[in-house]
Order: structure tokens, then C-alpha cells, then sequence
């Protein structure tokens, strides 16, 4: 039997630790006082006056105090009174010792002295503390003359997180160290802006390129397929390879407009939202009918400015997505359009599988889907949100999307409104009808 020739291990080393004491706690920070940067230099400036101030006041103080305690007074007496600036010594004694006399006009000139001092000390308070109003409010116009540069940085950022590479903060002034933070800050955006813009164009003619290939497969499969001498294993294998030559096909359809997609809209027009989001429903519709689904909802006239072709696809990626991701036969799909004061909004709802809140922005991501039931159908590549998305933004536009209550999703577009065409056709009352696709007697699904 083998004896281990380790020591044993203390009776502590078994013990369970004890706890242990924080000896520098951190501390968190207040969320209700997060003063600015520009109140803090105000704060800073009006500070550093009214320290000045009191410490300028506290030496004049001393030096007038000393002045009036060494120096002499001229009286003038009437009678048994001292009239002495603005204090009186009354009731002197008529008859009585130079001590006594000169003991009164001693205590009526430390009163004196203190009434001159008090009125002083009073009156540089009142001088001080407004002063002191105006050098805060002085300190607070400086502190944001000062940061106004950093206010059009911060400006640019916030517009550069919204996709738009193409905004630029262009700061002018003298050479100091916030113009070379945003000439800094201009240059990152170039070169982020020419990376994305060398992407685009790669994605866009790999596509082109791969356009014409795919095109050849597609004629060479339909012209086997028609062959009726075909075997129908090689019929088979025909159809397949044609399947999934068209799914490539979209795939390259879909990469060269998202392409296009994400470059900024230079030649708008007016472009009525009702209207287009009629011709992508007439587009679809076939599409529905086959799966069961009804189409409904009131299109009012809305006009935005805008290229009429990527408003057109984003109504009908909408609609494609709606309709195939639904109930069969029990389905619905609401598209409507309406005018607000200073945007047109477009809202596309449907019945479908009940969609997590948290899984909601993933599909807006190219080649994303929710779970197997949107994997499970076959068409579509997994860029027709991506494309919605990148489409509004190119229009100044916000996409939004949220679970609708019993399944489906309710997706909002909206899109600045062109009011001069809204008004233009309210006065020539060129469209007073709403299109519309719901039945008589239909309700309107929540």
C-alpha cells in the first residue's frame, strides 16, 4: 500500500471562504443631473467671476476700513450737536470735562465709520450679485459659441448613423484643434463613403455579369424540358435544375437593386403612393387567389417625391412578403395608403405565424428569416425587407414593423409628403375616390 508523502492539507484549506469586503466601492453616477458640457463651462466661468469678485470686494473692504479707522473726520458742531456726514450725535453735554466731550465725539465717529462701511459692503452685494447675473448668462453665450462646432459634429454623426454617408460637416473658422476634428471626421466619412460605394458597385456587376450565364442555363433547361422525347428522370432532373437556375436569378435580380437601392434618389418625382401600391397589388393578386388569401384595405391618394420604379418594388416586396407568409385559405392582407400633414404613409398587415419582438429587425437583414416557417417557402431569397429598407431610406423614408396581436406582422413606411402635387390635386379634385379592395359588409381587421 502506497503512503503519499504530502503533507496533509490544513484544517482552512477545506473551509469554506468567508465574505470579502469592498474596499473601493464604485460609485454610480446620478441619471437625473448630467449637466452638459455647456452648462458645466458656464457654470466654470460664473464660478470663477464670483469667486473674483468676493475676493476683489473682501480687499476693498479691508483697505476702506483701515482708511476710515487711520485717517481723520471733519465736525462741525451746532450748540451741544455733532453733525457728522450722515450721522448724528445728539445731546452732548453742555457742561463737563474735555474727556467726556471727546469720549462722545469718539463714539460717534466709530458710528459713523460703521454706517459708511455697512452702506458700501450693502451696495457691492447688490453690485456684485448682478455682475454676477450677467457674467453667467455672458459665460453660457461664449460656452455655446465656443461648442457650436461640436453641436454640427455631433449633428453629421447622428445623420452618418443614419446611413447617410453622404452628409459632410464642412466646419469653417479659424485653424484650431475642432476644425481639425472635423476635417479629421470629413475624411473618415470619404473613405467610409468609397468603401461602401467600391462594395455597390462589385455587388452590382458580379450580378451584371452573372445575368447573361444564367439567362443560357434557363433557355438551354426549358428547351431540354420541351423535348418530348425526354426521359422522365432527366425531365425531372430538368425541372429541378430550373428551380433553382430561377432561384439564382432572383438572387442577381435582387443584389442589383439593392445596389441600386442604396444610392441616394438624384432625379424625383411626384409619385402617387395609392397608386402604386394598387399596381403591385394587381401584381400579386394571382399569387393570393392561388393561396386563399384575401386582399383588402382603403388606398387614399398620397403623394411623395421619388423614383416611381423602387416605390413600386417596395410596395410589392411588401405585398409578395405578406401574401406568402400567411394562412392558407384564412388569410388576409391589408395595404393601405393615407396623407398625413407632412408625410404619406404606406401600412401593409397580415395574418401569418405569430413573429417574436425580438426577431422583428432580423428580417429586415439580407438572408435572414424567421425560424423554418419562412425558410419553408419556396421563392423569394431573403432580401425582399433588405430591399424595402434600403429603398425608403434612399427616400428619406423610416421603415417600421412591429407583431400584430394573433399572428403576422404590421410594416409602416413612411415617406415625406409632397405637399405642393397633395395640394395641387385637392384643387383639381382629380381623385376623390379612394381605390379600395374591401368587400361590402367587410370589417376591418384589427
Amino acid at each position: 500500500m502506497a503512503v503519499s508523502s504530502e503533507p496533509p492539507l490544513p484544517a482552512t484549506a477545506h473551509a469554506k471562504p468567508g465574505p470579502t469586503l469592498d474596499t473601493h466601492p464604485v460609485r454610480v453616477p446620478l441619471r437625473w443631473f448630467r449637466p452638459t458640457i455647456r452648462i458645466r463651462l458656464t457654470l466654470l466661468y460664473g464660478g470663477m467671476f464670483l469667486m473674483a469678485g468676493v475676493v476683489l470686494l473682501a480687499i476693498i473692504y479691508l483697505f476702506a476700513a483701515n482708511t476710515l479707522k487711520e485717517g481723520t473726520l471733519e465736525i462741525q458742531v451746532f450748540g451741544t450737536n455733532i453733525t457728522l456726514g450722515k450721522a448724528n450725535c445728539h445731546d452732548l453735554p453742555s457742561v463737563g470735562t474735555v474727556n467726556d466731550i471727546n469720549a462722545a465725539i469718539d463714539k460717534c465717529l466709530r458710528n459713523q465709520r460703521a454706517a459708511v462701511l455697512q452702506t458700501f459692503l450693502n451696495r457691492s452685494l447688490l453690485a456684485l450679485l448682478g455682475l454676477t447675473v450677467v457674467a453667467f448668462a455672458f459665460g453660457y453665450a461664449m460656452a455655446g459659441r465656443v461648442l457650436s462646432p461640436l453641436g454640427r459634429i455631433t449633428r453629421t454623426a447622428q445623420r452618418v448613423a443614419g446611413s447617410d454617408l453622404h452628409r459632410r460637416i464642412e466646419l469653417g473658422g479659424p485653424d484650431d484643434e475642432l476644425k481639425e476634428l472635423a476635417d479629421t471626421f470629413d475624411e473618415m466619412l470619404d473613405r467610409l463613403d468609397r468603401a461602401f460605394e467600391s462594395q455597390r458597385r462589385f455587388v452590382a456587376n458580379a450580378s451584371h455579369e452573372l445575368r447573361t450565364p444564367l439567362a443560357i442555363n434557363r433557355t438551354l433547361l426549358e428547351v431540354q424540358l420541351a423535348d418530348p422525347d425526354a426521359s422522365p428522370e432527366l425531365a425531372q432532373l430538368g425541372k429541378t435544375l430550373l428551380a433553382t437556375n430561377e432561384r439564382s436569378e432572383q438572387l442577381v435580380e435582387g443584389l442589383l437593386l439593392l445596389a441600386r437601392s442604396e444610392n441616394k434618389i438624384v432625379d424625383k418625382k411626384p409619385v402617387d403612393l395609392a397608386e402604386v401600391a394598387s399596381r403591385a397589388l394587381d401584381q400579386a393578386r394571382a399569387e393570393a387567389q392561388a393561396k386563399g388569401v384575401e386582399i383588402r384595405g382603403v388606398r387614399q391618394q398620397a403623394f411623395v417625391q421619388g423614383n416611381g420604379v423602387l416605390l413600386e418594388r417596395i410596395a410589392l416586396n411588401l405585398v409578395q412578403n405578406a401574401v406568402r407568409y400567411n394562412i392558407k385559405d384564412e388569410g388576409w392582407v391589408e395595404v393601405t395608403t393615407e396623407p398625413q400633414q407632412d408625410y404619406a404613409v404606406l401600412i401593409v398587415s397580415n395574418t401569418g405565424p405569430a413573429v417574436p419582438a425580438y426577431e422583428v429587425d432580423n428580417l429586415f437583414e439580407p438572408f435572414r428569416r424567421l425560424r423554418t416557417e419562412r425558410t419553408g417557402s419556396d421563392k423569394g431569397v431573403g432580401l425582399g425587407l433588405t430591399i424595402v429598407r434600403a429603398a425608403v431610406r434612399a427616400h428619406d423614408g423610416t421603415t417600421t414593423a412591429h407583431p400584430r396581436a394573433g399572428g403576422g406582422l404590421v410594416i409602416r413606411v413612411v415617406l415625406p409628403r409632397d405637399k405642393t402635387t397633395n395640394e395641387q390635386a385637392t384643387q383639381d379634385k382629380t381623385s376623390i375616390t379612394a381605390h379600395t379592395d374591401t368587400p361590402p359588409g367587410t370589417p376591418t381587421p384589427g
